[in-house]
């Protein structure tokens, strides 16, 4: 069940960064509408990554498609360092 709170909970914020965990965001609400989400560091950091590994697939989606940027075996090979 998602946790919401009024911004106004804020002014004893320890309480509301308490119920803070990976998972389970806190969403604050101004003026009884959806307005801010707190979320845990580690979850930040884990969906940003996430958009940015699609972001990379999608480009090379792109790029398959388009029948450009193709690379040897070789060429991948020296990218990873194998």
């Amino acid at each position: 069940m998602p946790n919401i709170k009024p911004v106004s909970d804020l002014r004893n914020y320890n309480e509301v960064l308490k119920d803070i965990a990976f998972g389970s965001p806190v969403f604050l609400t101004k003026n009884g509408r959806g307005k801010y989400a707190i979320i845990d560091i580690t979850e930040y950091e884990k969906t940003q990554a996430t958009i940015e590994l699609l972001s990379q697939l999608m480009k090379s989606e792109k790029a398959v498609k388009n029948g450009t940027e193709w690379l040897t075996e070789e060429e991948v090979k020296q990218e990873l360092g194998v």
